[in-house]
């Protein structure tokens, strides 16, 4: 598994539109009661497609891509993203843990 986070200020809708323009999507929308379901089944449908997942700040909801495509070039590129701007992680965790407490913008899981 490695994830990108995305540290930089991005508009969120822009990143998704991005996306969605190479890939077919998949939405999982959430609220307080059911994230750690939600979350879990993401990830489970995650690891059998073999595409790559997003997930953004204040938005709540999780994005399934089922289309790999190398988003990590994609966004880097359209969004001219610098190495300060984002990390990756193999952490399976890291990436919806800095989102939600605010350090990071985006981030984009992969399997």
């Amino acid at each position: 598994m490695l994830n990108l986070i995305i540290r930089k200020w991005i508009e969120p809708y822009m990143l998704l539109e991005s996306i969605k323009e190479k890939s077919t999507m998949e939405e999982f929308t959430f609220d307080g009661t059911n994230k750690a379901i939600l979350k879990s089944h993401f990830l489970k449908q995650l690891r059998e497609t073999k595409g790559f997942g997003l997930y953004m700040k204040n938005v709540n909801k999780f994005y399934l891509f089922e289309t790999a495509c190398n988003v990590k070039e994609l966004v880097s590129k359209e969004f001219e993203l610098s190495e300060n701007d984002y990390e990756i992680t193999e952490d399976e965790h890291k990436p919806f843990d800095m989102i939600d407490s605010g350090e990071a913008e985006a981030s984009i899981i992969t399997y």
